[in-house]
């Protein structure tokens, strides 16, 4: 499973873990596949995290089809802990909850000022209108009916 390409003159390049570690990277190292030698940075940030050695013993407690989205998700992490050592992903996340919180607020918002401008149109419409024509807008009472009401008071 190691990457071919890492040969150099008959001997093989060690993975990203394992020349940061200052070791030996044998053929079957629990490292190679998922932190090649091109790519020295992930291992560097998840080792600086959680420690060469957690990540080898939960490596090894996976099933090998498992392990790919478990280092995905360990050098996501990883990075978010080095950019906010307190929070991590869950700084990032409750940043994200905050913007879709003002969207929404601003989205109800701008539905209430088209709800009025509707409004004030059907209103000058129906005044304008003589009164043996009906008044003639593009606001119906159908509309009113379908809109979601709740949206405009959360």
């Amino acid at each position: 499973m190691k990457d071919k390409s890492c040969k150099k003159q008959g001997t093989v390049s060690p993975c990203a873990a394992c020349k940061l570690l200052r070791r030996r990277c044998a053929e079957d190292c629990l490292f190679a596949p998922y932190f090649p030698a091109a790519e020295p940075h992930k291992f560097a940030s998840v080792h600086k995290v959680f420690g060469a050695s957690n990540i080898n013993k939960m490596l090894q407690d996976l099933p090998e089809n498992q392990r790919g989205d478990f280092v995905s998700s360990m050098v996501y992490e990883a990075n978010a802990r080095v950019r906010d050592p307190v929070y991590g992903c869950v700084g990032a996340i409750s940043s994200l909850q905050q913007q879709v919180e003002a969207l929404q607020t601003q989205l109800a918002l701008t539905q209430a000022e088209v709800m009025r401008m509707r409004l004030r149109h059907f209103t000058w419409a129906t005044v304008e209108s003589p009164p043996s024509q009906p008044a003639k807008s593009f606001f119906s009472m159908d509309m009113v009916d379908h809109l979601d009401h709740s949206s405009f008071w959360a």
